[in-house]
């Protein structure tokens, strides 16, 4: 007599043991692949012959033995405003932005004018 139960009885149905044929083909299958990579047939095997690669890592954003910057630098406008640069300023980029850096100050274009910025 089976017993049926239903997905509300609360009673879970109990999966059925491998029979031993299904065991002994799981067995074989298992050895069968150790044995070819254990014996080095590189056509039977999952993994081919591991390379260590020295040098630069192929992703552009990362490129061996560079500092990398964590923290994204925040430009801050201030309250000083000017209306010609000073000279000697060199045009830059910082994150994006383009500023004007003049000797430690670094300057933006902001509605015709200058603003002296914080670069953190």
């Amino acid at each position: 007599m089976t017993r049926h139960t239903d997905a509300f009885s609360g009673e879970r149905p109990v999966a059925a043991a491998p029979s031993r044929r299904q065991a002994i083909s799981i067995a074989a299958i298992g050895i069968a692949i150790a044995a070819t990579d254990l014996a080095g047939l590189a056509p039977l095997s999952f993994v081919g012959e591991a390379q260590a690669r020295i040098g630069q890592p192929l992703t552009p954003g990362s490129v061996a033995g560079v500092t990398r910057r964590t923290t994204r630098r925040v430009l801050r406008h201030t309250a000083v405003y000017v209306a010609a640069l000073p000279t000697g300023c060199v045009r830059t980029n910082v994150d994006g932005f383009t500023v004007w850096r003049c000797g430690t100050t670094y300057y933006r274009r902001y509605h015709g004018r200058y603003v002296v910025v914080r670069v953190d």
